[in-house]
C-alpha cells in the first residue's frame, strides 16, 4: 500500500519563522531552490539582499537575477553583497535585517566557520524579529551546530518530475527536505516542489510501501508544516 500526501505551503508573514536555516551537503543550488521556493510567504515587496561570503561564491557561484525572477514568477530588485569571510557576511545581514524595506535577506555561509556561532544566530534572530524580514541563511557543506533558529532544514536534491509535454526533458525541480528541528511543527522528511501558479512551496510525504493490510480502514494521517 502506498500512501501520498501533500501538504500546501502557503504561510503569511505573522507566521513565518525570523530565521531558517537550510542546510546542504550539494553544490548544485538545492537549497538555493529550496529557499527561493519560499519568499513569496512572506507577504512583503520590496528588494531582496543576498549576502555571500567568499568561500560561497567560489563553490556556488553568483545569484543570477533572471533565474530568481523566474524561479519566483515575480520581480524583485536583488542586492547582492560580496564578503570576505564568515564574520563579513554576518555583519552584512545583520545590518541588512535592520532595513524594514527589504522583502527578505539570504545569507550563504560556506561550511562551518567559528564566526558562526550561538550568539551569531541569536543577533540574526532579534535583528529579524524586530524589523520583520525574515531571513534564510544556507550552509552548504556545513554541519549544524548550536542555533536559535527556529526551522532548520536540511534539503538535497531528487529526480525532476515528469515533464508535461516532453517524457525525455527534466521537468519541474524536487528537493528531498528534512526538517530536522523545528518549534512550530513536528519534525518530518518530504519531497518538495515550487508551485509557480500559487507562489508556494508544496510539502508531499515521501511513498513509502507497507506491508498489505497495513492503513487501511482510515484515512491518511495528516500533517501540517508551517502552514496556515
Amino acid at each position: 500500500m502506498v500512501d501520498s500526501l501533500v501538504v500546501r505551503m502557503s504561510t503569511p508573514a505573522l507566521h513565518l519563522p525570523p530565521v531558517t536555516e537550510v542546510l546542504s551537503s550539494s553544490r548544485e543550488g538545492a537549497a538555493t531552490g529550496f529557499v527561493l521556493a519560499q519568499l513569496d510567504a512572506s507577504g512583503r515587496q520590496g528588494p531582496i539582499l543576498w549576502v555571500q561570503d567568499r568561500l560561497s561564491m567560489q563553490e556556488g557561484g553568483l545569484p543570477c537575477f533572471q533565474g530568481v525572477t523566474g524561479q519566483m514568477g515575480q520581480e524583485f530588485p536583488l542586492l547582492h553583497v560580496a564578503a570576505k569571510d564568515a564574520a563579513q557576511a554576518l555583519w552584512a545581514m545583520e545590518e541588512g535585517l535592520q532595513c524594514a524595506a527589504l522583502s527578505a535577506v539570504i545569507g550563504e555561509i560556506w561550511g562551518t566557520p567559528k564566526a558562526l556561532d550561538f550568539t551569531a544566530t541569536k543577533r540574526l534572530a532579534l535583528r529579524a524579529g524586530r524589523s520583520g524580514v525574515p531571513l534564510w541563511l544556507i550552509r552548504a557543506d556545513g554541519t549544524p551546530g548550536l542555533s536559535v533558529a527556529p526551522d532548520r532544514w536540511r534539503v538535497t536534491s531528487a529526480p525532476s518530475a515528469a515533464h508535461p509535454l516532453d517524457p525525455e526533458a527534466p521537468g519541474p525541480a524536487l528537493w528531498q527536505a528534512e526538517l530536522f528541528r523545528s518549534r512550530r511543527s513536528p519534525p518530518g522528511r518530504w519531497v518538495a516542489s515550487h508551485d509557480r501558479a500559487a507562489h508556494r512551496l508544496d510539502l508531499a510525504a515521501a511513498l513509502c510501501d507497507r506491508p498489505v493490510g497495513e492503513g487501511q480502514g482510515g484515512p491518511a494521517p495528516s500533517r501540517a508544516v508551517g502552514g496556515n
